[in-house]
């Protein structure tokens, strides 16, 4: 117990800032398991530096995480931290553009030496001017004080100068009443084998604790209340986590093998190492030599009678396209997974951004429509594989699924689903033949379709009797002949549309959120601009604006009722984080003037300027001006 007073919050974003060495995701990681341990809801932004070793130091190398968590549901990692932890010069002046004026600021004051403020760009220390006037300033020595704690220790200077992270996450742990138990066991387990540095490590965090407890420059703690949650099993799940157990726990329903076939490439690496970890549960992941080797496999798994599975991001799924291209054509199952980044290029690698719709959707030669999903939320990951794992199989197609840098890093509580509550995945092999030749002879039509879905049946290669051909050149339609008459090669390529587009049979109707039913504008938002949209809309409702608010997961085929919710609105919002490409196949597809918002920074949406946007499009539409 402390013996200092506790003030009860109700929502608290925090960020820790400091150079890529100094532990910051680990610092976060472990202060985000504590908060969810206690039952708050939560989100969190990790943000990495783009070089892979940046100058110690200066603004490129500034690697931070934020978190925000609440007694209520939330949805964002918020737009601005209430208090932000600076480890260094360069992580101040990278971050305190988003800091509101009258937060907190803690800041390690060791590190504003001469050399590395002129590294940050500063001329004068910002602790001296009076520049940080505006806000609640703790600066304190958290490097020397982390060395003193471990004093008794055998280490090094710069050894013991490592464990400053942990003495700042005791410090924020005890201001924010969050225990210390888990993290405790943790750093145990991860230096088992190095008694001194665990001893180390330990001693740092409870000293940070001891020091909010005894300072007089903390004069009140505080605490944040759990939020209501239904009840269940939680545990904080990352979006390449989720994803990675969706992918396993299809290939359970299923009841065949997994084979990832993946060449590492930011963000979406996580997946792969995920997935290697689980090979006890029939898991086979490739890391190939480059990313046409790795959808190679992929595609070679699935002809084989496996789940065959791909992650990469935007360059790769360029370099991925031909053979994607050949599993629309052969229809084999495939599921490839694209966690979106900054780009063109190596653009922003380690920054998230929606830019690869239009790629997913039409960047292949020839016709070779593919179905496209994309997820809302890091959670939501894991429901997504679940879904493309269906589609694929159901429906014998390649199922692009479209994350990002922001679903994929970020985290939020995961409520753990019974398996038996999953769908069903059940999966027939053609084992038999299914017609005869023009001399009554028994044979196997690889292209005799099933009349529902449109499938091809799904061959086992070495079936006795099922031989058939593969590969790219057009085959005749049922028999799978290779053919070059022009009327089959018309009648495959609307087969394998017509297949897509019958997807939509099996998807629910888009659900539009519209309380009082009077609402005259709709915000249609995709993928991860689900948070900053709910966060917006909830903003713009509090303001008494009346506005209604849907999201896609299902982008190819649309959801059947789209048009119809479309036309029900004068005005439709389309957020992005493009230059418009959801916008620009919804005026094409529906003749729908819809509105696009878009912004390319390579951040997620602020839902505080994203609702000033909806409310002027609420006046413009009232005022009817365009």
């Amino acid at each position: 117990m402390s013996s200092k007073p506790t003030r009860r919050l109700d929502r608290v974003i925090i960020r820790f800032a400091g150079d890529s060495g100094d532990g910051m995701q680990l610092t976060g990681d472990r202060f985000t398991s504590e908060t969810a341990a206690l039952g708050n809801d939560l989100s969190t932004l990790p943000n990495f530096p783009a070089e892979i070793r940046a100058p110690q130091g200066t603004l490129p190398g500034v690697s931070s995480f934020q978190l925000h968590f609440a007694d209520h549901e939330i949805s964002t990692p918020g737009d601005a931290p209430d208090v932000l932890v600076a480890m260094n010069p360069a992580a101040l002046k990278a971050t305190l553009q988003d800091v509101p004026r009258g937060a907190v600021l803690i800041i390690n004051t060791d590190e504003f030496s001469k050399r590395n403020l002129a590294k940050a760009g500063y001329d004068v220390n910002p602790l001296d001017d009076g520049s940080l006037e505006s806000w609640h300033v703790h600066a304190l020595p958290l490097t020397s004080m982390t060395v003193e704690a471990l004093a008794d220790f055998g280490l090094t200077r710069k050894e013991k100068e490592r464990a400053k992270n942990m003495l700042a996450l005791g410090l924020l742990s005890w201001l924010y009443s969050r225990p210390l138990d888990g993290t405790e066991s943790f750093l145990k387990a991860k230096f088992a084998k190095v008694p001194e540095i665990r001893e180390a490590n330990l001693t740092a965090l409870r000293a940070g604790h001891a020091y909010g407890e005894t300072t007089e420059d903390f004069a009140v703690r505080f605490e944040v209340a759990a939020a209501p949650m239904r009840a269940g099993v939680y545990r904080t799940m990352t979006g390449s986590q989720a994803m990675a157990l969706g992918l396993v726990a299809s290939a359970h329903r299923s009841g065949l093998p997994l084979v990832l076939g993946s060449y590492p490439i930011t963000p979406a690496s996580d997946i792969l190492h995920t997935l290697s970890a689980l090979k006890r549960y029939n898991i086979t992941t490739l890391q190939a030599e480059d990313e046409i080797g790795a959808v190679g496999m992929a595609l070679g798994a699935s002809f084989g009678g496996a789940l065959g599975v791909t992650t990469t991001s935007g360059p790769g799924l360029a370099l991925k396209a031909e053979t994607i291209g050949l599993a629309v054509s052969t229809e084999l199952p495939m599921v490839i997974i694209d966690v979106q980044r900054g780009g063109p290029s190596t653009g922003l690698p380690t920054k998230t951004e929606q830019s690869d719709l239009l790629q997913a959707m039409f960047g292949r030669n020839g016709e070779s429509p593919v179905a496209v999903i994309a997820p809302q939320s890091p959670t939501d990951c894991f429901d997504s594989a679940v879904e493309a794992i269906r589609i694929a199989t159901t429906y014998r197609t390649p199922v692009i699924v479209l994350s990002d840098g922001y679903l994929a890093n970020g985290s939020e509580p995961w409520n753990v689903p019974n398996v038996e509550d999953l769908p069903g995945l059940d999966v027939e092999f053609a084992t038999e033949t299914n017609g005869t030749d023009p001399k009554g002879k028994d044979v196997f039509h690889p292209f005799l379709r099933d009349n529902e879905t449109l499938a091809r049946p799904w061959a086992i290669p070495g079936t006795a009797g099922l031989e058939h051909r593969i590969g790219g050149i057009e085959k005749a339609d049922v028999t799978g002949h290779i053919s070059y008459d022009p009327d089959n090669h018309d009648k495959m390529v609307r087969l394998r549309q017509a297949k897509i587009d019958g997807i939509a049979n099996t998807i629910e109707p888009l659900e539009v959120d519209d309380p009082t039913g009077n609402a005259r504008v709709l915000v249609l938002g995709w993928g991860s601009t689900f948070g900053p949209i709910s966060a917006a809309v909830r903003l713009t409702r509090a303001a008494g604006t009346s506005i209604a608010v849907a999201h896609l997961r299902h982008l190819n085929p649309f959801p059947s009722n789209l048009e119809e919710v479309l036309r029900s609105y004068n005005r439709v919002v389309v957020p992005e984080m493009n230059l418009g490409q959801l916008a620009m196949l919804l005026r094409a597809k529906f003749l729908i003037d819809v509105k696009s918002h878009t912004a390319v920074r390579g951040l997620p949406f602020s839902s505080a300027d994203l609702a000033q946007v909806l409310h002027e499009h609420v006046l413009h539409n009232e005022e009817g001006t365009a």
